[in-house]
């Protein structure tokens, strides 16, 4: 059985469970998003595309 569900959905479901259930601030995930965004405008960009394009691959590839 394949799902497909958009990366963001997850996310999203991660944050909230985070600050519903670890007590995190919602404040500190906005700055996480927007350390995320700042980070993919330097030279670290290519670097974390490709590692996680890697880990999706790896992940996919993974059949039981």
């Amino acid at each position: 059985m394949d799902v497909n569900l958009p990366l963001v959905v997850l996310l999203g479901l991660a944050v909230w469970a985070a600050v519903k259930f670890l007590g995190v601030r919602p404040w500190l995930v906005a700055v996480i998003a927007l350390f995320g965004f700042y980070l993919s405008d330097t030279f670290a960009a290519p670097a974390i595309d490709s590692g996680t394009r890697t880990g999706v691959e790896i992940i996919n590839d993974q059949h039981d």
